[in-house]
């Protein structure tokens, strides 16, 4: 595969002379499944598609790419070599915007953005957004080292700035620019209908997994890596099945799942744990569940907790995940992950579960500003102004 992979361009892809709809350039780097990506998605499902359109740019390394469907949404996917190679990213990105032309690059990749933005500016994109959706922790050395490197140059290229929660923003671009509110805060916002609690969805997926009526289910959502910490919640429920011998937790993500497994092996409770994959289904799940399991070691404002939220669905996390995240504060309960396992324990330890008192929370979710059909329609709007701004700057 070349450095850059692209489909055949329409004429008028891009550029000033085409007509509407706008085509906004969204950078994800490598798609697996993540919130992020389906940040983008759900706002991309969305959105007024003869106003705004998408063009993803994608790592070749991505192992879940929804191409079919953005191709039948009427948007496009080009590929460039991962940013493990910053100097052979910077150039991959800088033809594929000159080819394309678009007048917006909307980049999601946090403070890697830094050379995203280099080749917009260096292709002449007039706007360009850095988008931080995410924090750091210091025991993910390497990581952290990077991002630390690069985190004071995240305002170097961007015209404009975004930010899933203002905690996010406050990490990437410091405190000044929030305070003088020049971060575009979108939310990571969902289709609170599908999330809604479902009791058909309950059982009929209680009963593909084996689960008994009564069985206490617990569940994580997010990608198998240090930062969703799976396996902290292994060690959890190792505890746990002391005192509630036939609980079971299914884990929702891909990832490298080598030290997962290897731990689920060594305190032998392979038949206790259930490891699903990445779902396009997984909203049925959060029905299923009984209580969430969220003990991020850090987050930018955490999608699952959201969406479980929406569920009526109880959720654990740790104090890393940002208060922002608590739009349904009954739901949620806090715990250092400093705390000791005894204190996760007992947040889990429900000898029996219940769903009886699960109620939708949509009213309070959109209030807040998480339904997606209303977020897509501010995004649409913040692009259109952005697009205003380019013209009047031309005139």
């Amino acid at each position: 595969m070349s450095d850059v992979d692209t489909h055949p361009i329409d004429k008028g892809a891009g550029g000033h002379n085409s007509q509407k709809p706008i085509r906004v350039a969204q950078v994800v780097g490598r798609m697996m499944g993540g919130g992020v990506e389906a940040t983008v998605m759900n706002h991309y499902r969305h959105i007024d598609r003869s106003q705004v359109q998408f063009d993803f740019i994608v790592q070749t390394d991505s192992t879940v790419v929804p191409k079919d469907e953005i191709e039948a949404l009427g948007g496009r996917v080009f590929y460039v070599p991962p940013y493990s190679n910053p100097v052979k990213y910077v150039n991959a990105c800088r033809k594929l915007f000159q080819q394309i032309r678009p007048r917006i690059v909307h980049s999601h990749m946090n403070a890697v953005s830094v050379f995203t933005l280099m080749a917009a500016e260096q292709a002449g994109v007039p706007v360009r957004i850095a988008h931080s959706h995410s924090t750091s922790n210091p025991n993910e050395k390497a990581k952290t080292l990077v991002k630390n490197v690069l985190r004071p140059f995240s305002k170097v290229y961007p015209t404009h700035l975004a930010a899933c929660s203002e905690y996010a923003a406050r990490w990437l671009f410091g405190d000044q620019v929030v305070d003088t509110k020049q971060v575009h805060i979108i939310h990571n916002a969902i289709d609170i209908d599908r999330f809604t609690f479902n009791p058909q969805s309950r059982a009929i997926k209680r009963d593909e997994l084996g689960v008994g009526d009564s069985q206490l289910l617990i569940g994580q959502v997010g990608r198998i890596c240090f930062q969703k910490n799976q396996v902290f919640t292994i060690k959890v429920l190792s505890e746990l099945l002391k005192s509630t011998p036939n609980a079971i937790l299914a884990i929702v993500g891909d990832g490298d799942d080598s030290e997962l497994r290897k731990e689920i092996r060594n305190l032998k409770i392979e038949h206790n744990v259930k490891l699903l994959g990445v779902r396009d289904d997984v909203a049925d799940y959060y029905s299923a569940f009984d209580v969430l399991a969220f003990p991020s070691t850090y987050e930018g404002l955490g999608m699952a907790s959201i969406e479980a939220q929406a569920a009526g669905l109880p959720v654990v996390c740790s104090d890393k995940v940002p208060k922002e995240a608590d739009l349904i504060p009954s739901l949620v309960r806090r715990i250092s992950l400093d705390a000791g396992i005894e204190s996760w324990v007992s947040a889990f330890d429900v000898h029996e579960s219940d769903a009886s008192g699960r109620v939708s929370h949509a009213q309070e979710m959109a209030k807040r500003g998480y339904a997606i059909h209303l977020s897509a329609a501010e995004l649409s709007h913040w692009y259109e102004e952005l697009e205003g701004e380019c013209d009047a700057q031309k005139d």
